[in-house]
């Protein structure tokens, strides 16, 4: 049986997948949404160039779904998408979202595929010391009060752990971003041959979301 790991790079999709690895399953393809509307209600679409590099060095295919990314209309681009690809289930990141996991569990339930989501209602605080444990994961995107542009680039282990926690006591944030508090990105896995490096790196900022743009990802 093979599986297709729907991924944009960031922490929960890259543990749901080590995941699914650590349980026995042929994971074939990474596949990534990538959407025009960077307000789509399902897809990330920071730093999404990492995808296919991570997918070089775990030696997966790399299937990319181009999608305008409008509320409802971008699931039917992510069908199409799944429906074309040889595998009978899917994995997927999802924590916390009702809204992307029944969207997901629709889709695959008409394929006709199994959907494996590992994470889901997993404890945040536990998830976050099993991603600093074993992966190299950085936060790219804030766009939560609390969460300034500081916490750029920071890698999720413990001292960040902390200071989230230390935000989340005086703000209403999810410790594992599930609210879209902060995106991530991750740079090595234990899937991984290597770790991802980069070359460039910039912050842009506009209003209170502040991203981390990196380039020259090898």
């Amino acid at each position: 049986m093979t599986w297709a790991a729907l991924t944009s790079g960031g922490k929960d999709s890259i543990l749901s997948c080590q995941k699914a690895i650590d349980s026995g399953k042929t994971v074939k393809f990474l596949v990534t949404a990538r959407p025009k509307n960077r307000d789509s209600y399902m897809f990330h679409s920071a730093n999404l160039d990492v995808v296919p590099v991570i997918a070089k060095v775990a030696g997966m295919k790399y299937v990319e779904i181009l999608t305008e990314g409008n509320k409802e209309e971008e699931l039917a681009d992510l069908e199409s998408g799944l429906a074309a690809l040889d595998v009978e289930g899917v994995i997927a990141g999802a924590v916390a979202s009702q809204y992307q996991a029944d969207r997901v569990k629709a889709i695959t339930d008409r394929l006709g595929m199994e959907l494996f989501t590992p994470l889901w209602h997993m404890d945040t605080e536990q998830l976050l010391r099993e991603v600093a444990r074993r992966m190299d994961a950085r936060i790219i995107v804030t766009a939560a009060e609390g969460l300034d542009a500081s916490f750029l680039g920071a890698r999720i282990d413990e001292t960040l752990i902390q200071r989230l926690k230390q935000v989340a006591a005086t703000r209403r944030i999810n410790l594992a971003g599930e609210g879209g508090e902060y995106e991530s990105i991750t740079l090595n896995a234990p899937f991984y041959s290597r770790p991802i490096t980069y070359t460039s790196s910039e912050i842009h900022s506009k209003s209170d979301r502040h991203e981390l743009v990196l380039g020259g990802f090898a």
